[in-house]
């Protein structure tokens, strides 16, 4: 049975591949919707590097302290980015976020009408 301390090191361990993928776009698939690929190429790559420098986590809009979820605004336009956790097959949800030999973390950049 796993133990607290397991708990929190894997709760540790996904928030740290979560920042790795969002500060570097390295370590998993980055995709950004259409409502984003419309917008001009000047604000694209604000949007790109204020993800990147995303640090305003708080227990409010991070709950589970994994840092898989922000909210930004950038020149008007309201954007959230997401990570989710799925098998390396892309088939289901991962069995264990924290493993990355089972996993592949997919950041999803997004207008927020688009959520």
């Amino acid at each position: 049975m796993p133990t607290i301390t397991d708990a929190t090191k894997a709760k540790d361990r996904i928030r740290d591949l979560n920042d790795a993928l969002r500060k570097t776009f390295v370590g998993g698939a980055v995709v950004s919707t259409s409502g984003i690929s419309a917008l001009p190429d000047m604000t694209r790559r604000k949007i790109m590097a204020a993800v990147r420098g995303f640090d305003a986590f708080t227990p409010n809009n991070d709950p589970h302290g994994e840092h898989d979820f922000g909210s930004l605004e950038i020149d008007g336009e309201k954007v959230f980015f997401k990570l989710d956790y799925y098998d390396r097959q892309m088939a289901m949800h991962s069995p264990d976020a924290s493993e990355p030999t089972v996993t592949t973390r997919v950041l999803t950049i997004m207008l927020a009408d688009e959520y």
